[in-house]
């Protein structure tokens, strides 16, 4: 076996600070930031504790990932690159329109964000004197310029085109009547938004509902103001036109979402004060087989191989299983840690025959089977929240009201890779199922937050050594935001709206950009379309233009294929859905209503999975142009 699988899996950021004591710090809970005496941190060192007394049962040497302090302006330089901006500093101009189409979409303070970071970048590259040209941050953000101080240098004549093409893109989404909202507009739809406590607004960017409470009386009162130990039962008002989910959209689309949910998460911090950092991870050897200590992409791979598209590793799935198949009502669930040599056995024993399928699960105790998934979780190479954004995550804690968190932990789920969100999601699940038990097994949600907390932020050396005092608030901050993603956890995975509405925008503009550029291709493609569109009216009399009010709904799986659908104020998604499953045309339906949903495929969306109780009205006066189709998800 490895000498990874039982090492205590913790990350050291910025340089190794391992000889630390781990003992719990004595300090007066009163004065911390987070007073958390009802939530008992006593489970909390407990865990640590027990971690710690892990890896030195087993005499193992640590394995560290190490963080690499960036020069000047290379953070900007890099979270330009993660944005999608890169091509603002390069030679390159080929995707320079594109670039420009992306910023003509972006908020007041998503703009300002991007400016914050060109401005440090374009500094920086000037003191380095690199050959090639810098853009002016005038040219990429001209209608900023006037309330910003003139930024030496002069531009050259590639800028004037920037600024053209800049002023082109602008164009081409303020002339689209389905996105007439500009940022004085939106600026009036705050001022008009009533202010909620539990209602969080997904249609308005949360960095502008910040800068608009941030003047406000209301918004200097929250600070300070909130009960740390109760958190309040946000709820996300009804959208008519579908509440997007992670996984609803196509991948060209989710894309554009990442890019936009990392600037308005910058924007965010920056309005309130928190320094936003991405940590970069050098390089590490790691396993390329095997359980633990593999990088969450490698087991994937090995696990396809077996069982073609699953999305969360076996073992994980596995161990899962195995705890509830044993009940959840077992007091100290997941609190009461295996015994720690009978623990090392089995894992010892899973590498060996796990995939095999000789493992005997039936001899695995219920604390020895939650031992091994917290060990799991402890000895990924990175953390299951990434070294980019463990310390984003635990600076949630930092931030003025929970709703600020709130919105801060949705936007970092939308940031992290595909593999470590499905692992998240499958994690918080069964937690939520344990809590659901907690009359019997005593685990209620404090209880589980402070346990599992030292297993996904466990580290040491962030910066400078920390004191006791600022070590039990960062222990404390983190149970929080463990408590928090476990109680939204259902929040956290929706995509909110006003993103939603700029990737629209995006694809508006770019598809608008596209028919200027091509106009030959697009002369030839229209006649190839008239052409095939005649030869189906000669085959398909019943499928001819629809008219006006009425879609028609594509079903290629269905034994009904296609049906012309009468839009009215009342109808839904589902109730298309319910159509098509009731026309059995002789044919016994295989699939249930579970399995099969409708989608809005083209116009100005890649492709995007509608939730049951989307309004079929409101969302094709959004996009018109869409094409309607029932087919199971994923497929």
């Amino acid at each position: 076996m490895s000498d990874l699988c039982c090492r205590s899996g913790q990350y050291t950021m910025n340089h190794d600070n391992s000889k630390k004591s781990t003992e719990r710090p004595q300090i007066d809970r009163s004065s911390s930031q987070d007073s958390l005496d009802e939530l008992s941190m006593d489970d909390y060192w407990k865990e640590l504790e027990n971690i710690h007394e892990t890896s030195k049962n087993n005499h193992r040497e640590q394995e560290v990932v190490v963080v690499k302090e960036p020069d000047e302006g290379e953070l900007e330089e890099e979270w330009l690159k993660e944005a999608g901006l890169s091509n603002l500093f390069s030679e390159s101009t080929g995707e320079s329109l594109d670039s420009m189409v992306f910023l003509s979409t972006l908020t007041r303070t998503q703009t300002a964000a991007v400016q914050k970071r060109v401005e440090t970048v374009s500094q920086t590259l000037r003191k380095k004197n690199k050959p090639y040209q810098v853009p002016d941050v005038r040219d990429i953000f001209r209608q900023q310029s006037d309330s910003k101080e003139k930024v030496s240098g002069e531009s050259e004549p590639s800028s004037v085109t920037a600024r053209e093409n800049k002023s082109e893109a602008q164009d081409e989404v303020k002339d689209d009547p389905e996105f007439s909202l500009g940022i004085s507009e939106e600026t009036t739809l705050l001022e008009d938004v009533p202010v909620s406590e539990t209602d969080i607004n997904l249609e308005i960017s949360f960095a502008e509902q910040a800068a608009n409470l941030k003047d406000s009386s209301i918004g200097k009162m929250c600070k300070g103001k909130e009960d740390d130990t109760q958190l309040p039962n946000f709820r996300l008002p009804k959208d008519k036109t579908g509440t997007t989910k992670i996984g609803d959209l196509a991948p060209q689309d989710m894309k554009k979402v990442y890019s936009l949910a990392l600037i308005e998460l910058t924007a965010l911090y920056d309005l309130l004060g928190t320094e936003f950092k991405q940590q970069k991870a050098i390089k590490i050897k790691t396993k390329d087989s095997g359980l633990f200590g593999v990088p969450l992409s490698v087991l994937l791979e090995q696990d396809q191989k077996k069982v073609p598209g699953t999305r969360i590793p076996l073992i994980f799935h596995k161990l899962i299983s195995q705890i509830e198949e044993a009940r959840l009502d077992t007091e100290g669930l997941l609190r009461i840690p295996g015994v720690a040599a009978r623990v090392k056995s089995l894992c010892q024993e899973l590498e060996a025959k796990f995939y095999e399928g000789t493992f005997n699960w039936e001899s695995v105790k219920q604390h020895d089977a939650a031992s091994l998934l917290k060990l799991f979780i402890r000895e990924l190479p990175q953390p299951l929240l990434t070294v980019e954004y463990l310390k984003a995550f635990q600076d949630v804690q930092n931030l003025p009201t929970k709703k600020h968190q709130l919105q801060a932990l949705n936007l970092l789920v939308l940031l992290l890779p595909e593999a470590n969100r499905d692992t998240l999601k499958m994690l918080l699940e069964f937690l939520q199922r344990v809590i659901e038990h907690r009359d019997k097994n005593k685990m209620t949600l404090n209880n589980v937050a402070v346990v599992m907390a030292p297993n996904l932020f466990t580290f040491h050396g962030l910066g400078s050594k920390t004191i006791e005092q600022s070590e039990f608030v960062m222990a404390a901050g983190t149970a929080n935001v463990m408590r928090f993603m476990i109680k939204y956890q259902k929040l956290l995975w929706t995509i909110p709206k006003f993103i939603v509405n700029q990737v629209r925008k995006q694809n508006t503009a770019r598809q608008k950009k596209e028919k200027k550029d091509k106009a030959m291709k697009k002369l030839l493609k229209k006649m190839a379309y008239d052409k095939e569109k005649h030869e189906k009216q000669d085959k398909s009399p019943n499928d001819a233009d629809v008219p006006q009010g009425v879609i028609r709904v594509q079903a290629p799986h269905l034994s009904k294929v296609s049906m012309a659908i009468q839009l009215t104020e009342e109808l839904k998604a589902s109730d298309i859905v319910a159509r098509f499953l009731s026309q059995k045309s002789g044919v016994v339906q295989a699939l249930k209503k579970e399995e099969v949903f409708l989608y809005e495929i083209g116009g100005n969306i890649g492709e995007r999975c509608l939730d049951d109780d989307t309004y079929m009205k409101d969302l094709f006066q959004l996009n018109p142009n869409a094409e309607w189709v029932i087919k199971c998800k994923h497929s």
